[in-house]
């Protein structure tokens, strides 16, 4: 996806309780393009305009994989802070 089209899907599956400014997402997508987890090629989008279209490298999905990991351990560790709270 291009940049705005990836902020836009991300609000819609979100049901807009993700809205990512682009202000943050250029800048983070820039980053990871850097290090190698995405690479890009230009493109034309469905209006015709010239468009940069952002795609995840391998290395980027194991990255991803890790982060998961550790997100699903901090929110079992949340989950856990919870339990004890509710009781």
């Amino acid at each position: 996806m291009h940049g705005y089209a990836l902020a836009q899907h991300i609000k819609q599956i979100s049901d807009d309780l993700l809205q990512i400014e682009e202000g943050s997402l250029y800048p983070a997508l820039q980053r990871m393009l850097k290090t190698g987890w995405l690479e890009s090629q230009m493109a034309l989008s469905p209006k015709g305009r010239t468009v940069r279209i952002f795609r995840v490298t391998e290395a980027g999905k194991k990255h991803l994989k890790k982060e998961l990991s550790s997100l699903e351990q901090m929110f079992a560790g949340i989950s856990r802070v919870l339990a004890i709270a509710r009781s």
